[in-house]
């Protein structure tokens, strides 16, 4: 349900945008200048872009506020903060795998020390 609510309202935003950018502009940025009334004169209320303009604004906050309904509800009650501090496992180490006769170093023997002997001064 969320993913056909989410298309529609990716489809209602291009339609949106394409109706906005198909308006005429009536000059002056935000509104202002251009004279004869504006937004508010009736010939610009009847339009059929203006219309279909207010239609999709409409349904797109329709669909806006159906998918913060459904997040909402999708939510689960702890937050990601109380999911960090959570203690995870921590893999054990493994020893790095080398094919035989790669390494650069000659085998021991079997009887060596572990570790080499101590120097002496």
């Amino acid at each position: 349900m969320e993913n056909v609510i989410l298309t529609v309202h990716l489809i209602l935003a291009l339609l949106l945008i394409g109706v906005v950018l198909l308006q005429r502009s009536e000059g002056g940025g935000l509104g202002m200048g251009g004279g004869g009334g504006g937004v508010m004169s009736g010939r610009g209320a009847a339009t059929a872009l203006t219309k279909l303009t207010w239609l999709f604004a409409a349904l797109f906050i329709c669909t806006s506020i159906a998918l913060t309904v459904l997040a909402a509800s999708d939510a689960g009650t702890t937050s990601v903060i109380d999911q960090i501090g959570a203690p995870t496992p921590a893999p054990e180490p493994q020893a790095p795998l080398a094919p035989a006769g790669t390494d650069l170093l000659p085998p021991a023997p079997a009887n060596a020390p572990l570790t080499p002997p101590k120097a002496e001064n």
